[in-house]
């Protein structure tokens, strides 16, 4: 299924939750990922991403798409170089 996540978490946090996420999906801004995951590679995304988060203080969002749709999207303004070493 593709999958957008997007988040916001303390300044302390960002760089775990970062390398968290790369590990996944594609980086496409700042704290923007988006990509192709398996029901099960979600299920582990989102186990690692909890282990992360301070979940008083921190958020994180979800987006995920059935199998077989793309959300369409159009980029304006500057854009995240594309990902070479993904999953």
């Amino acid at each position: 299924m593709h999958v957008i996540v997007v988040y916001d978490t303390a300044a302390e946090r960002n760089p775990k939750i970062l390398r968290t996420c790369r590990k996944y999906l594609h980086h496409v801004q700042r704290s923007v990922f988006e990509g192709q995951l398996s029901e099960a590679q979600l299920r582990r995304f989102q186990a690692a991403v909890q282990d992360v988060l301070d979940l008083d203080y921190d958020g994180v969002l979800i987006y995920t798409l059935p199998y077989g749709t793309k959300p369409q999207r159009i980029e304006l303004g500057a854009t995240e170089p594309s990902p070479t070493d993904i999953l």
